[in-house]
């Protein structure tokens, strides 16, 4: 049951960190590293995963970005959404491997949702950055760890 709550409470911050809660799942994680609590590559994955999902969340609000935008709990300004359009029509789809970046990156999710990017390569492209970044924070903790 121990195992349980340690990958649920890293699943639930990472969830919550890709959508409209201020939750840093780096610090959740670093904290079970810290206390060798869990199996380092099964961390990475629950956090990737858990991450990943919530950008989801993010990309099915995009899809109805002209009834939400104007919510007072949305997670992206108006600003941060155009700032992220103008970087997203430059770069295209590439620019979802940085859905990891505080504050732009959950407009880069949003915006791809409201650009009608396909779910699938919404997924592959997210996961991809977001496990880049949990294997760095990993390794950085290991290495600073030994």
């Amino acid at each position: 049951m121990a195992g349980l709550a340690i990958y649920g409470s890293l699943f639930a911050s990472a969830f919550l960190a890709a959508t409209v809660l201020p939750v840093s799942s780096e610090m959740v994680l670093l904290g079970l590293l810290a206390a060798g609590r869990g199996d380092p590559a099964l961390l990475f994955m629950v956090a990737t995963i858990g991450n990943t999902l919530g950008s989801v969340v993010n990309w099915v609000l995009g899809r109805g970005i002209d009834t939400l935008q104007s919510r007072r709990w949305f997670p992206v300004t108006p600003a941060q959404y155009e700032q992220a359009g103008r970087t997203f029509r430059r770069y295209g789809v590439w620019t979802l491997l940085f859905a990891w970046l505080p504050v732009v990156g959950d407009a880069f999710t949003i915006f791809a949702g409201a650009a009608r990017v396909r779910l699938g390569l919404f997924v592959v492209l997210v996961a991809l950055g977001k496990a880049a970044r949990y294997a760095a924070v990993i390794a950085g903790s290991l290495w600073a760890m030994s």
